[in-house]
């Protein structure tokens, strides 16, 4: 008896002290970050010196020289390039769309913008009248009377779901898929409201899909605010027409890379934590939000553990993926790579979601992976993460699930992202330093955490 007290009493001890250790190392991790980090400055450096680096463009050529700078100056183990082709899609002259002699307004222009990896119109443009759907089920209703029209969706993102991501989620098809289904029946062109949650005057891009068999027509996106006009108008004329002048190119594809950076590890060197963005943005800005955020907070979680004199078990490795916006030809050549290599991933974190107030994680695999992590809850909560419970990884990382490779996503507040997302007004100003930061020592925090203990 006396002998299991002892035992009891040591082991007691030594999670106490662990505890206490793992707080320590925390909250070392955050006074870095918020007094010394460098997210910020790497951030501004990739958005106002670079700019947009839409997948093929110079933009996205200058963005992978940047990141292995940056990281050879910040001294990891090894940085290197992966090369990778990826779609060269451009976007051309501005966009002209007009609503054609209304009996209420006249003539009007409207705010809209091509969507990624559509064909354009042309010069001489298409006049057509157009026909509003909230869905494909309308759509299909509607039958021969799509012939020869613009196909306007107009399904807005709800508004009562509190998860914007999932408001999007449920708006989205509609850009990806709506040309094709609208092609099938005859359309000429689509116009598409923009993926925003609230009602504004400038248009979100993103990408759209083709099909093999059925006919290409041109897709663009109009603001939500010029949406509602439309749709106000067409109540009364039936018979509106709209024109659209598109001058967009699908080019072959480009020489691009993935750019990777790792702190080698000691006791488990083979063990591999990933933590990454996507290099590559829309070309209507920055790409501050989406993903230089991400981008910059993956560099730095390796940045911050370096500067501490962490020495880690495990390898950490930051990845700026190539071509998450349109194609994720990135995400899909680093895993086909690791499985080549016969590399060990054990976790892989991605940002993706913009540089907000940082509120916790997501998380896909193993309910025994998941249960680990959601111990470590206490260790968040005095910086204010306290979602653990909801599923999903990221984009770019989503290759690896086939190798058993557990998924983690940052999960920062989703509120004001889907205001400026693929949007003119994704800029570096756009981004809060000291959100920036606190989003940056919580991955660092996680990956501490999983390098010392495993997820196993």
């Amino acid at each position: 008896m006396y002998r299991s007290l002892l035992l009891f009493s040591f082991f007691a001890c030594s999670t106490s002290f662990a505890q206490n250790n793992d707080q320590t190392t925390i909250r070392e991790i955050f006074n870095q970050a918020l007094s010394r980090g460098e997210s910020h400055n790497m951030l501004r450096e990739l958005c106002v010196d670079i700019g947009p680096r839409l997948s093929g463009s110079p933009g996205a050529a200058a963005a992978v020289e940047w990141s292995r700078h940056k990281m050879n100056e910040y001294g990891f183990d090894s940085v290197w390039l992966q090369p990778v082709m990826v779609p060269h899609w451009v976007r051309g002259q501005q966009e002209i769309g007009r609503i054609v002699n209304s009996k209420k307004i006249g003539n009007k222009e409207v705010s809209i913008t091509s969507l990624g990896g559509s064909i354009g119109t042309g010069p001489a443009g298409i006049s057509a009248s157009i026909i509003e759907v909230k869905n494909f089920d309308e759509l299909k209703q509607l039958g021969a009377k799509v012939q020869g029209k613009i196909v306007f969706f107009n399904r807005p993102m709800d508004p009562t779901k509190i998860n914007t991501f999932a408001a999007y989620g449920g708006a989205v098809d509609q850009r990806g898929n709506g040309a094709v289904e609208a092609a099938k029946l005859g359309a000429v062109a689509v116009l598409v409201r923009s993926m925003g949650t609230g009602i504004e005057p400038y248009p979100h891009t993103g990408g759209m899909r083709y099909v093999t068999g059925v006919k290409l027509i041109p897709g663009v996106a109009i603001s939500t605010k010029d949406a509602e006009l439309l749709s106000k108008l067409l109540k009364d004329e039936k018979d509106l027409q709209f024109y659209l002048e598109t001058h967009c190119q699908i080019l072959e594809d480009a020489p691009s890379f993935n750019v990777v950076g790792e702190i080698r590890g000691g006791e488990y060197k083979d063990e591999i934590i990933v933590v990454g963005g996507h290099l590559d943005s829309w070309d209507l800005a920055q790409g501050a939000h989406d993903d230089g955020a991400g981008c910059v907070q993956s560099i730095e979680v390796l940045r911050l553990l370096k500067s501490m004199g962490y020495k880690p078990k495990r390898t950490i490795r930051a990845v700026m993926f190539m071509n998450e916006e349109n194609g994720l030809r990135g995400g899909t050549k680093y895993a086909e790579l690791a499985l080549q290599n016969k590399e060990k991933h054990i976790a892989a974190i991605e940002s993706d979601r913009g540089g907000y107030t940082p509120r916790g994680f997501t998380m896909s695999g193993s309910e025994n992976s998941k249960s680990i992590i959601k111990s470590w809850k206490p260790l968040f909560e005095p910086y204010d993460l306290w979602d653990f419970n909801q599923e999903g990884g990221g984009a770019d990382i989503g290759p690896l699930i086939s190798q058993g490779v557990f998924q983690i996503g940052y999960l920062p507040d989703s509120q004001r992202y889907f205001s400026i997302h693929h949007t003119p007004e994704d800029t570096f100003d756009k981004v809060d330093k000291r959100e920036l930061e606190l989003g940056s020592a919580s991955m660092a925090a996680l990956v501490y955490l999983i390098d010392r203990y495993g997820l196993k």
